[in-house]
């Protein structure tokens, strides 16, 4: 494949590129007669799911002798195509990129006087068994394409011409499927793992047929097909250059060369260095985290977002806080206080929320807690920068808290309450506490400006 144009085929997988020419599963380019061939599997399938009905036991079956030849022309298409991929990935050398998918809905090729076949979308693949030792990998006969859905997708292997393929499109692939080894093979001994998600399960793979490699790949959503198609060439035209991948021996390691051993140390020691930093970025993004998530008081909303950070903005005043519903409940020397958090996205924070504020307290009384301070911290127009909101609340929700002497609090004066807080390490803390409590109506004082 060096030196010369590199022949592509793209199959039920549409790729906009000058080289590359389009074709469906059931087509008449042959695969074999290109360099390299991609294809989506998805679609395959639906060759007999729109034909072939459900039976009583939720299989797709039928029999060669009155299927009106349907068995007999898919058995050969899958045939056909395997000794394609087979003859393009063992005598071309080729490449062929596959989408990874579930195996989806099969087919069942039953006859009494016929050997029982059963087809899916991967029953296409040509078989390859990789052994040493102590293992076997059997592709595609040991393989599970598992159902599983996600976009966590880890780039492994930067050192292969498809890295920079998931470098490039990187936040767009969304996998349907996870590779599994029916015999739990190591399958880093036999291939190469090229992407994984979060828990380890791989979603990309390269497996070698010797100078050939099929390649396994998630398949992407917000990118256009000339961007995919630019990309994948470029890593095709990578790959063709270099050697397929080969797992070293157990012995090779008794071979050294002139070198080597202090290269190997070298590398050893920025490997431990590599994982102590990045052990210490890992902890100073947690330490980033736990410090700057107070801020989430000026623009996040509701009882996950907006309620934590209020009540952790009360106990960095030192506040005892509970959560109780919708409700924080404060506790401290000066006194104790219900407090009711709400945000909007509009400019005010209306009269529902000073009316819950107002039913608790009540609730309280009639509970026989006697009166008890109420706090309604406000938050609107999150989206401006809150040294430039208007007023945050209506006039009826102030009305209300000044006769019912509830303070009313926006988020802004109570982060930079907090703000005081944390620079005096914990002094006047008290006074902070007394302010908030003995306040009646909108808060005003005793805050940093």
């Amino acid at each position: 494949m060096l030196d010369m144009d590199i022949r592509s085929l793209s199959i039920d997988w549409r790729l906009d590129h000058a080289t590359i020419q389009r074709e469906q599963f059931f087509g008449r380019f042959s695969f074999s007669a290109y360099h390299a061939v991609f294809v989506d599997p998805a679609d395959i399938s639906l060759r007999w799911t729109r034909d072939v009905p459900l039976t009583a036991d939720g299989a797709r079956r039928i029999d060669p002798r009155q299927d009106r030849g349907l068995g007999k022309t898919l058995s050969s298409w899958m045939s056909k195509r395997r000794t394609e991929a087979e003859d393009l990935l063992r005598r071309g050398g080729g490449v062929l990129v596959c989408r990874l998918r579930t195996r989806g809905e099969g087919l069942e090729i039953v006859s009494e006087e016929l050997p029982s076949e059963r087809i899916d979308r991967y029953a296409w693949l040509p078989t390859i068994s990789l052994v040493d030792k102590q293992h076997q990998l059997s592709f595609p006969a040991n393989g599970r394409f598992v159902p599983r859905h996600g976009d966590d997708v880890i780039p492994v292997d930067s050192d292969c011409p498809f890295a920079r393929y998931f470098e490039q499109l990187e936040g767009h692939f969304v996998y349907d499927a996870i590779y599994e080894d029916l015999l739990s093979t190591p399958m880093d001994r036999f291939a190469r793992v090229l992407a994984t998600n979060r828990i380890g399960d791989v979603v990309a793979l390269e497996i070698p047929f010797e100078e050939g490699r099929l390649v396994l790949v998630p398949p992407v959503q917000g990118v256009s097909p000339s961007r995919e198609a630019a990309v994948l060439m470029e890593a095709v035209e990578q790959m063709a250059e270099r050697p397929s991948f080969a797992s070293e021996p157990d012995w090779l390691p008794s071979y050294p060369l002139p070198g080597e051993d202090g290269l190997a140390d070298e590398l050893h020691r920025l490997e431990e260095r590599h994982a102590s930093i990045d052990a210490k970025l890992d902890e100073l993004r947690r330490t980033w985290e736990q410090t700057t998530r107070l801020k989430g008081m000026l623009h996040t909303r509701g009882r996950f977002g907006f309620v934590p950070r209020v009540a952790e903005g009360f106990e960095a005043l030192g506040f005892e806080v509970e959560l109780e519903g919708d409700l924080l409940r404060l506790r401290s020397e000066e006194g104790d206080a219900l407090v009711v958090a709400e945000a909007a996205d509009g400019p005010r924070v209306e009269l529902p929320s000073y009316r819950t504020l107002l039913q608790a307290t009540d609730q309280c009384v009639t509970d026989g807690e006697g009166h008890i301070k109420g706090i309604l911290v406000a938050s609107g127009s999150r989206a401006l920068d809150p040294k430039r909101r208007p007023t945050q609340f209506s006039e009826a929700v102030l009305r209300g808290c000044t006769e019912r002497n509830f303070c009313l609090l926006t988020s802004f004066h109570l982060f930079k309450l907090v703000q005081v807080a944390l620079s005096s390490k914990g002094k006047g803390l008290a006074e902070l506490r007394r302010a908030l409590i003995e306040c009646e109506g909108e808060f005003r004082g005793t805050e940093s400006s």
